[in-house]
Formats: structure tokens, sequence, C-alpha cells
């Protein structure tokens, strides 16, 4: 069974950390303390990530329980636990500051990610999204902190269970060095039993009657489960080492490998996950060799934004200045907040994080690894290493490997005792590391441990510096706000070069929102202005980062932002507006042409369609053609008359204009004007001069030329702000009269296209979506590619969930008499649309997702979940825009929301007409019953709704 709600919605993330990083995380990060909970294990006390768990859990509950019991704390709100307080031992350059706060590149294929993204950002968007989905009994996820997954596939509903685990199909080859969750192959989706690291052999032989999926570190628990969780980490009144995976896992399914009564009784499931892919930052290879991998996804280079000219793939250098040659030799080079100065020469295999500005003169061998730590006020501890090292074994042992050879011949060939070395059981805790007073003497010490044994200098500062630490001391004791200071400081440099270099940089395709926000803060020069050659795209990015840096430093911003939608529109009317008219009268003289046309209600995708979004990445909207009362609700009326005038009439706005001039058809752009539509349309269809193929000196000579005069009547028995797509849809009507009448030879497609022309030229804006819904009738997906020709492909969707008797009834539309014009909406959003917002443009790629979804539960004819994903739109339009959900809007839906099984705002929200989807037919007589008694003003009021199954219609008289 399938849960469809939750009853919480906040999620706090709890971290177990590095102790010293516990310290400062909130103040490095610029997290939340409200929503980010940290911690790290005892000192000195191992407790597994079972054991660890239950600290986390515990250690949050002391701080934040607010007098609640530990099961109501437990209730109360979800909680991603995330374990990332490892010593990284083969990971020594991110060891200080815990490998989840890694620094990882902006994929060269993606849009809208952060300079100064890492590892911790990139994983919990994933989290975020699988617990927005769990059953109303889960409230706990634990995840490991040194991978980044992926899920490219839209996630399966979640089944109710105590642990659900997700997993990866691997191979033998990878899986037999991890978990694996084993199921028998006629239930897929229940665990049998867990396996840790099982042998070739073995996965080979479970094939036969079973599936595996090898353990991604991903599990879900309900508050049951967590409670025997920490019930088997305490020893007496204490914790104990207690495994996850081994100890806690093998208890778990049908047939478990250990025996324990109640772990044996919790219900297990296991899901492979959608489109899955695993990458490992727990290495020094495997920083390089996973942000290749992530790198190279994508090799089409229609997908990727920039293209860069760096001498090899495998080579990453960010944070970072450096002033020395890196040829095609350098492969597998990682550098990081560091200066690399002319000095240095580089090899492969090299890894140099945390190097301070220097004059150096350093020669690196193959596999030779810097990392240069800041500690107290202005010290600095020089930490040379090997790009394999494993920082584990005795001093003694010629196995221990240090700098790529045994630490015997390297502290040999340095005169070194290590009878001598403090902690030498162990290179983790060997205090070998000199701390330095200052750069000058870090290089010297840094060459002598690396490949200058014979430098007097650098053995001086080793010997005579007042102490040395280990790598445990290093993370306990580095002052990770100056390590953090020096980073963005090298990254103020990096912005203004990459700004500079856009042509081949990832420059305009990262969050410009967050890059506007560092050039205010970092007191960046604007950048110089681009090359009017520039595409399109890049230079309406420009010119809304320009708008949002003045506007972040209090200066004129308006009309860089004016210059971006001015972009915009012109690329998106060019085409249109070059395929010029020729209007000639092609009815009788006593002939009206009678267009009418449905409205439509998005219930999935919604915002998918606007630009510049869909030229960027495409929109995906699921929308269906409704009429009102029985009756298309837009209506328009174009008649021939004598006189060489063209008369607008409205019957719904009692107004009237005649026009004699072009000047006055020319006067279009006034938001709320009752005749700008009709305008536009009259001069899309060539009846201005720069629209036409003909020239004539006045409009009068224009309609002598044409054939007549014209009287176009217009009927919107909708109101203002209905959210229904009105504008969009009285425009296509519009258009659909007048290519009748005057022989235009459009057809729907392009009654669609130009309607989007239209919108432009009027300055509201606007995706496709809204017409296009009404034009073409029923229910269907209607996708369109990146690109600037914006015409949509249709997949027609059955109408049953709609039409049949069952069904029909639940289907309720009431206007809220709430009103909101959507251009205010839409400028905001477009405007985090232009700048690459992250958040924004995830939201927007999960609505996109979201519309395959009810894609297909229309598809299964699925009712129920049909419901479901409608309110599952509401809250990703909620997330969007927060205006969209007014209180007296939202006061209506808590009287309902038991009866219902979803609803939502049509259009952009904010008022207008809300669309709910009943449970069932009495459900949705007592919805009616509710709203009756509680109107929120005078015209609050019920309107039937019906199915559309024809569209925009034209007919003559």
């Amino acid at each position: 069974m399938l849960n469809s709600k939750k009853r919480c919605t906040k999620m706090k993330r709890l971290l177990s950390l590095p102790p010293n990083l516990v310290n400062c995380f909130h103040e490095i990060t610029g997290y939340s303390r409200d929503e980010w909970f940290c911690t790290s294990d005892p000192v000195g006390c191992k407790l597994g990530s079972g054991g660890g768990s239950t600290w986390l859990l515990e250690a949050c509950y002391r701080e934040h329980g607010d007098g609640m019991t530990f099961d109501e704390w437990l209730a109360a709100d979800r909680r991603l636990l995330l374990h990332a307080g490892g010593q990284s031992r083969r990971l020594p350059a991110y060891a200080p500051s815990g490998k989840v706060l890694t620094p990882i590149p902006v994929f060269r294929w993606e849009r809208g990610q952060r300079l100064s993204q890492d590892l911790l950002s990139l994983q919990v968007p994933l989290y975020e999204q699988i617990m927005s989905q769990t059953p109303a009994n889960m409230h706990t996820m634990i995840v490991s902190g040194d991978v980044y997954i992926r899920a490219t596939q839209p996630l399966q509903p979640i089944p109710e269970a105590d642990v659900v685990c997700y997993g990866l199909w691997l191979g033998p080859e990878i899986a037999k060095d991890h978990g694996v969750f084993v199921s028998k192959s006629d239930t897929p989706s229940v665990l049998k039993c867990m396996m840790q690291k099982p042998s070739v052999k073995t996965l080979g032989e479970l094939l036969k009657d079973h599936f595996y999926l090898t353990d991604i570190g991903v599990w879900l628990l309900s508050d049951r489960a967590v409670r025997l969780l920490m019930a088997r980490s305490r020893q007496g009144d204490g914790l104990k080492n207690y495994d996850l995976y081994s100890e806690f896992g093998c208890s778990l399914g049908t047939e478990p490998s250990i025996v324990d009564e109640e772990l044996n009784s919790l219900s297990v499931a296991v899901l492979p996950l959608p489109g899955g892919e695993f990458y490992h930052f727990g290495t020094s290879h495997e920083i390089l060799s996973s942000t290749l991998a992530i790198q190279n996804l994508v090799n089409d280079q229609r997908e990727i934004m920039h293209h860069s000219l760096k001498p090899h793939p495998a080579m990453f250098v960010q944070n970072a200045v450096t002033r020395t040659a890196i040829t095609e030799a350098n492969q597998n080079l990682w550098i990081e907040n560091s200066y690399v100065g002319e000095g240095w020469t580089l090899a492969h295999e090299n890894i140099i994080t945390g190097v301070p500005e220097n004059d150096w003169h350093v020669e690196l061998k193959p596999g030779w690894c810097v990392d240069i730590v800041p500690v107290g006020e202005t010290e600095y501890v020089v930490r040379p290493y090997g790009y394999g090292d494993k920082f584990r074994g005795s001093l003694l042992d010629v196995a221990t490997e240090f700098i790529g050879r045994p630490f015997t011949e390297w502290a040999a060939e340095r005169g070194i005792s290590i009878d001598d070395i403090e902690g030498n059981a162990d290179l983790q805790s060997a205090r070998i590391f000199p701390v330095c007073r200052n750069v000058a003497e870090a290089g010297l010490a840094l060459r002598w441990m690396l490949g200058e044994p014979g430098l007097d200098e650098g053995r001086k500062v080793w010997n005579e510096c007042t102490r040395k630490l280990s790598a445990d001391d290093i993370s306990a004791e580095a002052n990770l706000q100056r390590l953090v200071a020096q980073r963005r400081a090298y990254r103020s440099q990096n912005w203004a070069a990459l700004a500079k270099n856009y042509e081949h940089s990832v420059f305009y395709q990262t969050d410009l929102d967050d890059a506007a926000r560092e050039f205010a803060q970092f007191g960046i020069q604007e950048p110089a202005p681009i090359a009017d050659t520039a595409p399109l795209l890049t230079r309406i990015h420009d010119s809304m980062f320009r708008s949002e840096l003045a506007r972040l430093r209090g200066e004129e911003c308006q009309t860089a932002e004016d210059k971006a939608f001015t972009l915009l529109r012109n690329g998106l009317t060019v085409q249109a507006l070059t395929e010029k008219q020729q209007p000639r009268m092609s009815v009788y003289g006593d002939q009206i042409v009678w267009a009418r046309s449905p409205v439509r209600i998005d219930i999935a995708g919604g915002w998918t369609d606007t630009p510049p979004y869909c030229l960027m990445e495409g929109g995906s909207v699921v929308n269906l053609a409704i009429e009102l009362n029985g009756q298309p609700p837009l209506q328009t009326y174009v008649r021939p008359c004598r006189e060489p005038r063209i008369v607008l009439r409205s019957i719904d706005l009692g107004a009237v204009e005649e026009v004699y001039t072009y000047e006055q058809l020319a006067d279009m752009r006034h938001v709320g004007s009752p005749f700008s539509i009709p305008k536009a349309a009259l001069a899309l269809a060539g009846f201005l001069p720069e629209y036409s193929l003909e020239t004539y000196p006045t409009l009068e000579s224009r309609l002598r030329a044409f054939g007549c005069g014209l009287e176009i009547t217009l009927l919107s028995a909708i109101p203002a702000g209905s959210g229904l797509g009105t504008s969009s849809m009285l425009a296509s009507t519009v258009l659909g009269a007048l290519n009748d009448f005057c022989g235009l030879a459009w057809d729907k497609n392009e009654i669609g296209r130009r309607t989007l022309v239209l919108e432009q030229l009027l300055t509201t804006g606007g995706g496709w979506q809204d017409q296009f819904g009404g034009i073409l009738q029923g229910v269907k997906l209607l996708q369109t590619a990146r690109g600037f020709d914006q015409s949509p492909t249709v997949r027609w969707l059955p109408s049953d969930l709609f039409t049949r008797p069952e069904y029909k009834p639940c289907h309720l539309l009431y206007y809220t008499g709430i009103t909101r014009t959507a251009k205010s909406i839409l400028a905001e959003i477009v405007r985090r649309m232009f700048l690459n917002q992250s958040d924004e443009l995830r939201l927007l790629r999960e609505m996109k997702r979201h519309s395959f979804d009810m894609y297909e539960a229309i598809q299964r004819a699925d009712f129920t979940q049909m419901g479901r994903l409608v309110r599952k739109t509401w809250s990703q339009n909620r997330a969007l825009d927060s205006g969209s959900d007014p209180s007296d809007v939202r006061r209506m839906t808590d009287l309902i929301d038991d009866l219902a099984l979803g609803y939502k705002l049509a259009g952009a929200g904010g008022g207008g007409y809300l669309y709910i989807v009943a449970k069932d037919p009495d459900a949705a007589a007592r919805i009616k019953q509710v709203f009756n008694d509680n109107r929120p003003n005078a015209n609050a009021r019920f309107v039937d709704m019906s199915l559309s199954d024809k569209g925009l219609q034209v007919s003559r008289s």
C-alpha cells in the first residue's frame, strides 16, 4: 500500500563531523542552525554507523527536544542523518574540513551550479527528494558522507515498510566489495537477506533464482526501526560499537543471517535507484576518477555549454591561481585552494591543496602531493604525501609507505631516527609534519621533505620548528576559518578570469544569482561588455547578471534587466516577424467569422513552458481544454464594414474603440487595455507596414486594398486573473478568427506560435502551454525541445478519468473571487530563470519529470494517483512562488483537505479558479456544501466544467 500524504513537512539535517569542524560548520558554510545540526562521535570511542546514528539522534534530541518525549520528537519531523566524521586517511587533502565539504568542479554539461559547490551541496537534493515521498511512518534517512549519488530517472513510489533500502544493479566485480541486498526472483522488492562482500562465485550462484542489489548506503527507517536500532546500539548506560550494515542489516529480511526476533520481524523493502549512478570521493584517486567520470557523463557536444581548452580532461583546477605551465603530461592533476607559481614544476598524479601565495621553486615528481594547512592565527603545517599513501602502519614496517616509498627509506635519507618520532606506531598518528611560522619556512620544509633531502635550510626548519603534528593532529587543530577565507580569496580572482574567458569557461552556465552575490561581496569589478556576436542566450544571461549585480550594489539596474527581456523578446519573435503577411478579404460582404475557444487547466509541468527555461532545457506540460457551463468561454466575431476603419468592441467590458491610423493601431502595449490583444493580432496579420508584404502609406489605403474595414467583437466570459490562460487563449481566438477572415492559411500550430509572439510584443511574456492547452482539445502532454523554435509536440491522453460517470463529478472548479495578474508573478520567476538560479532550475526539472508521472497515471487510468499528483503539482507551484498560495485560499483548502485527493489554483496561482479532485462523488458533494457554507467573498462560486473535445473552432455564417 502506498501512502499519499505525510503529516510532517520539515526536514532537519543531522551531521556527524570531525570534532574540529563541528565548532565552525555553520560559520564557514552559512547553513542555518535551525535546519542543520552537527556533532561528532565521542573522542576515542568507536561507535560504528549504528551506534553513531544513535549518538547523533540523542545529541540532537538533547538540544532540540523542546520538552517532548523522544518518541514524540522522533515523529515530529523528518531527519536526514549523514555520517562524515571519519579520519580520511586516504584523502588527506580534505581530512581537516571533512570529505563532505570537498569542493567539486562545476559539471561541464550542467547549468545552475555554483563555483563554491561541495560534495554536501550536491548530495542533499536527492536525499530531500526521496524524503519528500516517504510514507507517514518514516521520518529517518541514514546516508554516507563520502559518496555522490545521482538518479537520472523519476523515483518510484516508496512502499510502507519498517526499512527501505536503495541499491544499484552492479556487476559482481564491483558488488563483491560491498554489501548486497538479496531477494527472491519472484518477490524482487522484498529483502531475503543482506550479505557483506560476497564472493563472485556466491553472487553467480545467487542469480539462478535470486536478484541482488548493491547497497549504496541510503536507508529509510520507520520510527519503530529507529528505536530498535538505538536499543541494539546500547550497552548498559552507554553506547557500543554497532554497525548498521553488517549487524543491523544482516538481521533483516525473511531469511536473515543473524537471528534476532525483534529485528527479524521488521518489514523490509529494497528498491533499485532509477537510473542510479554512484561516485565515491573517499580517496585521493577517487576525487579525480569520480570527478572525471561525472564530467564525461555527457559527450554530446550539443549538451556541453562551453568547450574547455585544457590540455587533458583529467585535470581540475578550482579556487586556485596557477602561474606555471600545465600540459597534457600533467594528467590526474588536482589543484584547489592553492597558489602554484612560475617556480613550480608539475608531473602527473599530483594533488595540491591549501597552498598560500608563494614564490617557491618546487619540482613535483609523479605521485607527489602537497597539502598546506593553516593552524593558529599565522602558522602553517606542511604535509607532503603520496598519491596512493594509506596513512596506516608502523613507521618501522617497510610496507608502510610515505610519499610513495617506504617510510624507512624516506627517514634514513634525511637522517631521521624513527624511534625519536612521537606516535611512530602508526603513520596516521606520527608527528612528522612541521608547524612553520611563515610561508617562506613552509616552502623550505616542503622541498626538504619532498625531493631535496640535502637542503640544509629545510632540514633546519623541520628540526627546529616549535612542534610537529600528526595527520590526526592536523585535523584537530586546523584553522578552518583561515582555510575557507583563503579559498574564497582565490575564488574571487577566478570569477574575473572566468568572466573574461567566458567563451571557454563555465561562467554563463553557473548560478549567476550566486555569481552576482560573490562579485558584490568580494568587490570584483564588473566584467567588460561581451561581444554582440555572442550567442543570444549568453547575451540574455549577461544582461540579467549585470542587472542583479547592480541591484546588489545599490545601483541602477532596470536598464540591464529591460535589455535581457528585450533580447529574449527579439529571439522569440524574429522568425515570425520576418515572415511577412499579405491579408486579403476572404469572406463575403455579409459573412461573419466566429471563433470560440475553451480555456485550459494545467495539472503538471506548468512553468516549464516559460522562456527562457524552455529555450534552455525544453518544456513538458500536461493540461486539459475545458468548457465552462457547457460553453467555450472565449469568443471573437469578425465582420466586414464598408468604411475603411477598424472597430473594436468588448461585450464583457462594455468598451468600444475605433482605429483610423497606423499610430492608433500600433498603440498596443498597455497591460489591462481592453484592445491590446486585437491590435497586436491585427499587426501580426499584416495590417501594420512592418509586418506586411505590401506597403501602404496609411491604414485607410491598407484597408481599401484589403477590401473592407473590420469590426472585431470580443467576449470573455471569465473574470480577469482567472488563472485559466484567458489572455493567451483570447489572443489565439482572435488570431484564429483573423486567420480565416484574411485568408492567411495558418494551421493551429502556427496560431499557437504566433500567440507566443503576440504576448512578447505586448511585453506580457508567458509560455506556450496556455494557448496550446485550449487550441488543442482534450487531455494531452505537450513537449518542446530546447531552442527558440518552441513548437510543441502532442501526446494525446485518454479522457476516461475526466468523462466517465464515476469520475466526472469528482472534478470541481471553484472561482475564489480573488485575482492576481500573472505578469507580476511571471517577472520574478523569469528573472531567476535568466540567472540560472540553482534552486529554481532544480525545481523546474522536477516539475518536468513530474509531468511524465502524470502522463503515466492518466495512461493507466489511475484516478487516485492522478489526483495525488495534482496535489504534488500544487506543492511544486508553491515552492516556486510562495505568493501563489494566499492565506484566504489556504483557509478554504484547509476545510476540504481530507475530502480531496489533490487541488491547485489554476495557472500561476495567487487567486482565480481553484481546481479540486475529490476522492469520490460523495466527497465532491460535501466539498460543495462546505464551500457554499463558507464563501470567502460575494463573487466566489462553483462553475461547471467539462472537457472540450474540439479545442479552437472557427466557422462562418
